[in-house]
């Protein structure tokens, strides 16, 4: 059976029963559920499951429905930057016994889903990086620079849906796009310029051309409830940058601030070739997936 999976990052984290409504309509259906947490100060939630791609399709229209329902981004306030209520959701083939779901058969796929989300929405949906058409940009960061509220009474250029933002929804952002590793580490201060800091350190450092930072990406907040900093930090290129020199290197910049880092967490998932590089990182089993050559899902 071809496997696909998808790590849908939804703008909502503080509705616990909304999050439980998810977990019964992934459990409800034969996809592996590998990650499904919301989070108070980023006000999201991050899902990520895969299955058979008829069926990972199905069950996120489910899901767009009842979240759609609940979400409404003019009251929305939470830490991290959105342009929808169904913010980004990218798709990454993984290995199986019968092989890898091929690019052509894929975006095709992802175009038909794609339509019929904007359609049942009346929903502007953007195609990123490997699903982009030549039509706008196909980075995440450009697609989501100014927010929500730089959409609104735009005219926008998406690939399918209407060319004005939905008044509560926004737009989305989705596509088929490499593996990443997604990754926090909290520090033991609640002064959030230092995390600000340290993020704007390593992209400064990434555009200079420090192969250290190669496909880095990284942003400071302010954790409220936990009263305390954070980097949170993307490796686009984790064959390239492992997990742990890059927590390492957090770590000393924030001695060198009088803090350290008080725990880390992964967001989402990761392969088994990454773990090797990521021992500075809690991982529970079901966030393991295999996404690339040599490592074969039964």
């Amino acid at each position: 059976m071809l496997r696909l999976l998808t790590v849908p990052n939804w703008s909502f984290g503080r509705e616990t029963s909304l999050v439980r409504r998810f977990g019964e309509v992934l459990e409800a259906r034969p996809l592996r559920v590998h990650y499904l947490q919301g989070d108070v100060d980023h006000n999201r939630t991050v899902s990520a499951f895969s299955g058979e791609p008829s069926i990972v399709f199905e069950a996120l229209l489910d899901l767009a429905a009842l979240a759609f329902d609940a979400i409404d981004l003019n009251r929305h306030v939470g830490v991290h930057p959105r342009v929808g209520a169904l913010d980004v959701c990218p798709f990454i083939p993984l290995p199986s016994s019968e092989g890898v779901l091929g690019n052509a058969e894929l975006h095709a796929m992802i175009e038909t889903f794609a339509a019929a989300l904007a359609d049942r929405h009346d929903l502007p949906v953007f195609l990123y990086e490997k699903s982009e058409r030549g039509r706008h940009e196909s980075d995440l960061p450009s697609l989501r620079r100014g927010g929500f509220g730089s959409l609104l009474g735009r005219t926008l250029n998406p690939d399918f849906g209407p060319d004005r933002a939905h008044s509560r929804l926004g737009v989305t952002v989705l596509g088929h796009r490499d593996f990443l590793v997604a990754a926090n580490a909290n520090l033991a201060t609640a002064d959030v310029s230092v995390a600000k800091g340290i993020a704007k350190e390593i992209r400064t450092r990434r555009s200079e051309g420090d192969l250290r930072f190669v496909g880095v990406r990284a942003l400071g907040f302010y954790l409220a409830s936990r009263e305390s900093a954070q980097v949170s930090f993307n490796l686009t290129l984790p064959d390239l940058t492992l997990v742990d020199p890059i927590v390492d290197w957090i770590a000393d910049t924030a001695r060198s601030h009088g803090t350290r880092i008080a725990e880390t967490e992964l967001i989402g998932v990761i392969r088994t070739r990454d773990l090797v590089g990521a021992s500075s990182m809690p991982v529970k089993p079901p966030q393991i997936v295999d996404g690339g050559p040599g490592d074969v899902l039964a």
